[in-house]
Order: C-alpha cells, then structure tokens, then sequence
C-alpha cells in the first residue's frame, strides 16, 4: 500500500481511504493496482456489492478494483477524480481527510441511497 495513504474506518462506509499528508490540487493520491480486467458481460453477472468497485479501463473493458482502491467511497461533493487508473486531486487534500470521489460519473450503472453528508447530496445515486 502506498506511503500516503491509509486504510481505516469510515463515516462514509465501512472501510474508506485516508490521507497521511497533505495533496495539492492535480496531484495524484492513489494509483491502482487492478489487475483484473472484465468484459461488460462480466460486469453485469458480478453481484451488486461487486459492482461498486467496478471502473471503466478501455472502450468495452472495466477494471474490478483491489484495495486499496476498492475502499475509496462516494462523495457528491468529491475531492479526487479518475484519470489514467489513478485518483486525482481536484482541491487541496488535508492529512487525515477521506479520499472521495464522485461514482455518479462512472461508466457503470449504479443505483444506491446516497448518504454522503455533503452539503450538495443527491440523495440517490
């Protein structure tokens, strides 16, 4: 796992991601190391759970993400976005804060009650 980040309990979730120092805006905060790419007939037998942890790799392929990139948790009001198999900063990160990121803007169909705690929830994702 990466220097720079933890896994620990979550507000958000059970497990989240954490920052152990301070990210500035467009620095990357954590690279995956998903190594199990799916066709999208794959995606759509893995559980509803799986599904979760399920981002787009190339046009027709998605990766199923590992830890810690799996624990990253949802945020409509999120502090990293996906780029190159990464999370990216969008704002300056304080050490201690959860990594977030925005599942609205995947590739893959999800449904769940959003209970973020942002001040911008959509209450339904």
């Amino acid at each position: 796992m990466s220097k720079d980040i933890v896994v620990k309990k979550s507000k958000l979730n059970k497990k989240g991601v954490f920052a152990i120092r301070n990210f500035k805006r467009g620095e990357v905060v954590l690279k995956w190391k998903s190594k199990k790419v799916l066709t999208k007939e794959e995606v759509d037998r893995l559980p509803e759970s799986e599904r979760h942890h399920v981002s787009h790799y190339t046009p027709g392929e998605f990766l199923l993400q590992q830890k810690p990139e799996r624990f990253v948790n949802h945020s409509c009001d999120p502090n990293t976005k996906v780029g190159n198999n990464c999370d990216v900063a969008i704002k300056d990160i304080k050490k201690g804060e959860e990594i977030t990121s925005d599942y609205s803007v995947a590739d893959i169909q999800l449904h769940f009650k959003c209970d973020c705690g942002s001040k911008n929830c959509r209450k339904y994702i």
